[in-house]
């Protein structure tokens, strides 16, 4: 039987071939402001608030208190350097739901730790927490990171016609899901 959703949600640190996720800590806070303020990150995810370098030290404090949240940095086997971040948002033990995020530092997406990172934080959110889905919302601009969540499972469940910032103009959001039997057609045992 998977660990209850509570106990589970003590950060746990996961390991793969190229990265380690852990907790995100105070000592991340430079480099979590830095992807908060990277123009392209924000334009891909659909940011429109901005954060002064207090207001992150602020919300890695608060998101570590939060107990319908994990947040992981992402960092490369053999360092601690964080170099993105992943997370599962809006936990709910009664449904087994929550939502994935992932955001990389610039210069380094496209290298493999995203799909790796996600990977990672499905099997937690399958195995560990017993979640049957996990979802998404990303913006119909972002193509890779479409393409990235399709190579991996999710499906496509539908569109939010303009409901995000894309500059001046409006972007739709594109919702995907992978559920709880879907991972397991496509993960071993």
């Amino acid at each position: 039987m998977a660990r209850s959703v509570e106990r589970a949600l003590a950060a746990p640190t996961l390991h793969g071939e190229m990265i380690v996720l852990r907790p995100i800590g105070l000592q991340d806070a430079e480099a979590v402001w830095e992807v908060w303020s990277d123009p392209e990150g924000r334009r891909l995810v659909g940011a429109t608030r901005t954060y002064s370098r207090d207001a992150v030290e602020s919300w890695i404090e608060e998101a570590a208190a939060a107990d319908n949240r994990v947040d992981l940095a992402v960092t490369a086997n053999g360092s601690d350097e964080y170099l993105g971040e992943i997370s599962l948002l809006h936990l709910d033990p009664l449904v087994r739901a929550a939502d994935i995020r992932l955001v990389m530092r610039p210069g380094l997406r496209s290298r493999g730790y995203g799909t790796e990172a996600i990977e990672l934080l499905l099997g937690f959110a399958f195995d560990g927490l017993a979640l049957h889905r996990v979802g998404l919302e990303l913006l119909a601009v972002n193509t890779r990171a479409r393409s990235l969540y399709e190579n991996l499972g999710f499906a496509t469940e539908g569109r939010r016609r303009d409901a995000h910032r894309d500059g001046d103009g409006w972007c739709d959001g594109i919702v995907m899901s992978l559920l709880e039997d879907e991972y397991r057609a496509r993960t071993p045992i």
